[in-house]
């Protein structure tokens, strides 16, 4: 069955399939919003999924994806079920002609992010990875300015994100935390800046069997540099990331809600030697700006409903999302990559010629 096409003037009929972790958050914002009508809940564990609708809610629950996907009401999806099952679940949902919204990560390996980028591609449907920082005040404005050349040339991204957490049984620390990171870092990039290469290190210092602190080193193709610092032992809990450019420097603290974001009018200038007397000292060539902070004001807006906005956009008109199934595909070869760095001492890995462009 194939999904009766969305217009702007009607709510697009869509179906959450998953009710662990994330799947209430996104019943929650699907059924505030007046642009999607919320048809089914589906779940293997059919309680589950009754007990997050609640007693009086119209919306139907199911534990058989099948009559989930049969339904023709039911014109979008969206995936919030462990990352093995993703293929799977976003396979089945586009060929049968459903638009597709897939919790991070958008597949458990590259090759199989690959085959739902294609099918969706085929089949003319959007295929969105719900990377939901991205869709945050902070990130949004961060882009914003990146991407209006305010900060000049881009010349370092440096991300921290620490705190003692859970060590999980399945995978480290760097597929646990770094796609929030790499995907941010995606998102902000400005138009023809891209990650080249990738090296990573770890270490288990508890003997967990698998990574819980790891550094990644992006390479820029500008010669622009990013690192991330991922780590599930501290005692501390930070969430920074700065982004500087050859004009201003951006400072996001994600912890400090009076002061999410900074933008320093502070740096380095290079004088050319065209600019100097022919008597000054190469070293005058270096000379150092101390300017104004600014604030900027964010308007609080949760993302999660912001990334649904989006996901409603990139259906009525049929342009891609910000984040789409390509940007979830261009995290999945970064983290690939820094796992074989990982197992390889640290050499620096060369991602795709153009990185997925």
């Amino acid at each position: 069955m194939t999904a009766q096409p969305a217009t702007p003037d009607e709510p697009v009929g869509v179906a959450v399939i998953g009710a662990g972790y994330w799947g209430p958050n996104l019943v929650r914002n699907f059924m505030a919003t007046s642009s999607f009508r919320l048809r089914w809940l589906c779940d293997l564990d059919i309680g589950r999924a009754r007990s997050v609708l609640g007693e009086y809610s119209k919306v139907r629950a199911s534990d058989d994806l099948a009559e989930v996907l049969a339904d023709e009401e039911v014109q979008a999806v969206a995936v919030a079920t462990p990352a093995g099952t993703h293929l799977r679940v976003a396979l089945a949902a586009l060929q049968a002609g459903k638009h597709v919204l897939v919790e991070k990560p958008l597949a458990a390996t590259y090759d199989e992010g690959r085959r739902l980028v294609e099918e969706a591609e085929r089949r003319g449907l959007t295929l969105m990875c719900d990377h939901t920082y991205c869709y945050t005040p902070a990130v949004l404005r961060i882009r914003e300015l990146v991407h209006s050349g305010e900060l000049g040339e881009l010349h370092f991204l440096d991300s921290v994100r620490i705190n003692l957490g859970l060590v999980q049984k399945d995978i480290d620390v760097m597929w646990d935390l770094a796609p929030h990171d790499l995907s941010i870092i995606d998102f902000v990039l400005p138009p023809g800046v891209h990650p080249t290469a990738v090296a990573a290190h770890g270490a288990d210092g508890i003997g967990a069997g698998r990574a819980c602190v790891a550094y990644l080193t992006l390479q820029l193709n500008t010669g622009a540099v990013a690192h991330l610092h991922v780590n599930w032992l501290s005692p501390v809990k930070i969430r920074t990331t700065i982004v500087g450019g050859s004009k201003r420097t951006i400072v996001w603290d994600d912890l400090n809600p009076s002061q999410r974001l900074s933008v320093f009018d502070r740096g380095v200038d290079v004088a050319t030697r065209e600019e100097l007397g022919a008597d000054q000292r190469r070293d005058m060539l270096i000379s150092y700006r101390s300017g104004d902070m600014v604030a900027p004001a964010l308007t609080e807006r949760e993302a999660l409903r912001t990334m649904v906005d989006e996901y409603a956009r990139a259906i009525t008109t049929g342009a891609p999302a910000l984040t789409d199934g390509r940007a979830g595909l261009r995290v999945l070869e970064i983290l690939e990559a820094a796992s074989r760095s990982l197992g390889q001492g640290g050499r620096m890995i060369k991602l795709s010629e153009g990185h997925l462009a």
